[in-house]
């Protein structure tokens, strides 16, 4: 460090706020030493810019104060180096050769305030006073990003459970990434609200993010939706159409249900992954996308693929970075955070004032196993915005199947293990084979339904099905059924 640097630190300091003062006239640095000492303030002054800059990189200050014309580094360009540190400085510039076009820079460049010389004591005592409200409201802001992020983890996803955690620790690595994310999770546990805080985290944010649900729109429109068409590409195409992943051009296109994709889409959103070219429908020209892919699915892709009815090549490209979203029965402690967040919400948006959940109503709460995950629990929220209205949600305001819950497994548990010992493989079969019955009966052979409440895939159970040659029990109860009601 140069001559020119001195360090004054008042004994007396009352506010523990370290001031750096650049300038190379030896007067006025002088007369800025005398007034800050005075009002209590530590102070560190140099007088050139290259010297302020090493001492920030070592040293935390709270207030940069900078002339403009100091030698080897400017003002200026001092505030912009040290705009991007950690912590850094509340800036404030001065100049004795103040313009307009000057106090601009300087503001543009990161500067909290500009003062033109001469200046009163009474001016600088109150900018500095400025100043540190600044740093106060800044360091709050920073705390209060932590403790958020610490409780409720990123953008909007609210949670304080330890799995949930993992899951947004691993949201944020990949954020900043360009690579290709795979949300996993069931239907309901905030797959979509995870693919924004993607995107709203990544350097694309300042882009679209454009979602498609690809089971919502049916296949012979899908490829259009996703690629647009020419005019007169099919009947009804009366004009060119901009497909999704052009408006996400710059952004993120989120392809929600992906496992409902068919065979000839599938290749093609292999070749977009792979190439980052297609066409639309009916047109030859070939167009380039930088959209980053985010997808995402409640079905199990492993399984699709080994019963050949999602493509291997493209499920390892979309299996880049995958993130799977745990049910909600999995954070059972994240209900009472969901309960707070939601009643908010709906509190604002349907203009009730709910209160709070009584602490038996909150027990049930917590006891239900959430077979629709957030969705559900925000969903029951709502209603209660709507007809309870007012003060806390009591255990007896809750429905019927939170009040009640279904007991019925309990009347299915395997018997106690006899004397004999009990072969534990034969036991699980049989103990699965009733729950695989029972669930088709109650949905009528409707096999996806049944899959549902079984929490399996639908390809899963028809596996089951065939492995325990259960489909012809299945048949023949329903043709007794059947008789039975004539």
């Amino acid at each position: 460090m140069g001559s020119s640097t001195r360090v004054l630190t008042s004994s007396h300091s009352k506010r523990g706020i370290h001031i750096l003062v650049v300038e190379d006239e030896e007067d006025v640095r002088e007369a800025l030493r005398v007034q800050l000492i005075q009002e209590g303030y530590d102070v560190t002054e140099v007088g050139s810019g290259s010297e302020a800059l090493l001492l920030l990189e070592r040293t935390p200050f709270d207030i940069l104060l900078t002339d403009v014309m100091v030698p080897n580094l400017n003002g200026i360009e001092l505030v912009q180096r040290v705009a991007h540190q950690q912590p850094c400085p509340v800036t404030i510039v001065m100049t004795g050769y103040g313009t307009v076009e000057m106090a601009v820079n300087a503001i543009k460049a990161g500067a909290f305030d500009f003062l033109q010389k001469p200046f009163s004591t009474e001016v600088l005592s109150a900018t500095i006073s400025s100043a540190i409200r600044m740093k106060a409201l800044r360091d709050e802001n920073v705390e209060l990003r932590r403790t958020v992020k610490g409780h409720f983890g990123v953008g909007k996803m609210v949670s304080s459970s330890a799995v949930m955690q993992e899951v947004l620790g691993l949201v944020e690595c990949v954020a900043d990434s360009e690579g290709t994310v795979l949300i996993l999770g069931e239907s309901g546990t905030g797959k979509e609200l995870v693919a924004q805080t993607i995107h709203a985290h990544s350097a694309c944010r300042s882009g679209p993010l454009i979602p498609v649900n690809c089971g919502a729109i049916p296949e012979a429109l899908l490829e259009s939706e996703l690629f647009g068409h020419e005019r007169g590409a099919f009947t009804g195409a009366v004009a060119t159409r901009v497909g999704r992943f052009e408006l996400a051009a710059g952004g993120t296109i989120f392809l929600d249900e992906i496992g409902d994709l068919g065979p000839p889409l599938q290749v093609k959103l292999l070749r977009v992954l792979q190439e980052r070219t297609f066409e639309r429908v009916g047109g030859t020209r070939t167009f380039k996308t930088d959209a980053r892919v985010i997808a995402a699915t409640n079905q199990d892709l492993e399984d699709l693929v080994k019963n050949k009815r999602f493509r291997e090549d493209l499920y390892y490209r979309l299996n880049v970075v995958p993130i799977i979203v745990p049910p909600l029965r999995q954070r059972i402690e994240d209900v009472p955070l969901l309960i707070e967040h939601f009643i908010r919400q709906f509190n604002e948006r349907r203009g009730s004032s709910l209160t709070g959940v009584s602490d038996e109503g909150m027990a049930l709460l917590c006891a239900y196993h959430w077979p629709g995950n957030v969705r559900e629990l925000g969903n029951i929220i709502e209603r209660m915005a709507i007809l309870k209205r007012t003060g806390h949600i009591e255990a007896a305001d809750l429905p019927e199947k939170i009040r009640h819950p279904d007991v019925g497994l309990m009347n299915h548990v395997p018997p106690a293990i006899p004397v004999g010992g009990i072969n534990l493989a034969c036991a699980v079969e049989e103990f699965e084979n009733r729950l695989i019955l029972e669930a088709l009966e109650r949905t009528n052979g409707v096999k996806s339904k049944a899959a549902q409440l079984l929490h399996i895939n639908r390809t899963t159970l028809i596996e089951k099905l065939k492995k325990q040659s259960l489909a012809e029990v299945v048949s023949l109860r329903q043709i007794q059924k059947k008789e039975a009601h004539l």
